[in-house]
């Protein structure tokens, strides 16, 4: 008598539970990961220009607290080099999952619009987070050079046309830009000297390779206090609280002359609302702590928390402004 026949149906349901049973703890983890909350790992600052400059200082004391609040650390990417494109574009290009962020200017998101025929990126589209705050420039010049104020400095440029040699943080800055409109507005011939980032204009000027420069004051102060460089002006429209003696380049005679720099930070095109949300709230808590306050007014940073609709604005009042500086001066990029 043949053995009774087993039904295929059920190994064929024993086949599909180990399959089932397999299958599910391979997504289980993954399923884990994807509800998680965020952030869940390290989150990647991407800082357009090089370590030791004012950008760099800016962000690394943003980075050193928001950990506190959002429970990840933060780690720091400089991606200097063609006017801040370089990075803005790996931010650009990165995932859109909160975990790469940008710190953008007012060279990356305003200067290079009319700086750039084509940019790899497009302000536009990246995700505001939040601006940080504004920031003077300063005029400075080497300790030797025979200008103690800018009305001599100005006499020595337009005495020797194109060899005085100014320094900046690189072309599409605002040390670049600043010195641009005040050549155009004085009519002087100085000849333009980009940098990969501050602190190698900062060396050179020191070293008497050049001779003038326009910076910010988070990176230029130490030097002004030391006495390494002689500060003639600041760029912004009122003195500096860190610098009270020192005039504004329009109180020197230069009517209407003003610039100043900016910053914040930025997401990837398409990040999630919510994530935007809770990244500007942790950075806004970060700006109001007095400690964090008083570490940014050492630099001549005044913080400015708020909505992160803010930088879009601010960056589209200005970018027509910078559109005439450069067009009125022929800046070119290096």
């Amino acid at each position: 008598m043949n053995a009774p026949h087993r039904p295929v149906h059920l190994s064929r349901r024993r086949w599909i539970e180990s399959v089932s049973a397999t299958a599910a703890a391979v997504l289980a983890p993954r399923l884990a990961h994807a509800s998680a909350p965020y952030p869940d790992k390290p989150i990647r600052l991407v800082v357009p220009s090089a370590a030791g400059g004012s950008p760099d200082a800016i962000c690394r004391i943003l980075t050193n607290e928001l950990p506190k609040s959002l429970g990840q650390p933060f780690v720091v990417d400089n991606k200097p080099g063609a006017s801040g494109n370089i990075g803005m574009q790996d931010v650009f290009r990165a995932a859109a999952d909160g975990y790469t962020l940008g710190y953008a200017n007012v060279g990356t998101l305003a200067i290079n619009r009319s700086l750039y025929s084509k940019l790899p990126y497009d302000p536009d589209a990246l995700v505001p987070i939040g601006l940080i705050g504004f920031v003077q420039n300063a005029l400075v010049v080497r300790t030797d050079l025979p200008a103690k104020n800018v009305r001599e400095l100005i006499a020595l440029a337009q005495s020797k046309p194109g060899d005085l040699k100014v320094a900046s943080g690189g072309s599409g800055t605002t040390g670049h830009l600043s010195g641009e409109l005040f050549k155009t507005m004085t009519s002087t011939s100085m000849m333009h000297i980009p940098y990969r980032g501050s602190p190698q204009g900062i060396t050179d000027l020191l070293g008497g390779v050049v001779d003038v420069m326009f910076d910010n004051l988070s990176s230029i102060l130490p030097h002004i206090k030391a006495r390494r460089v002689r500060v003639l002006a600041v760029t912004g429209a009122a003195r500096s609280p860190l610098l009270p003696d020192v005039p504004t380049v329009a109180e020197t005679g230069v009517t209407g002359y003003e610039t100043v720099g900016w910053g914040g930070i930025v997401a990837p095109p398409g990040t999630p609302k919510a994530i935007a949300t809770l990244l500007n709230k942790a950075m806004n808590d970060v700006l109001l702590l007095p400690a964090v306050r008083e570490k940014y007014t050492v630099l001549g940073f005044e913080l400015t928390p708020g909505p992160a609709e803010r930088l879009t604005e601010r960056a589209r009042k200005e970018a027509p402004m910078w559109a005439d500086v450069v067009k009125r001066s022929g800046a070119q990029v290096g």
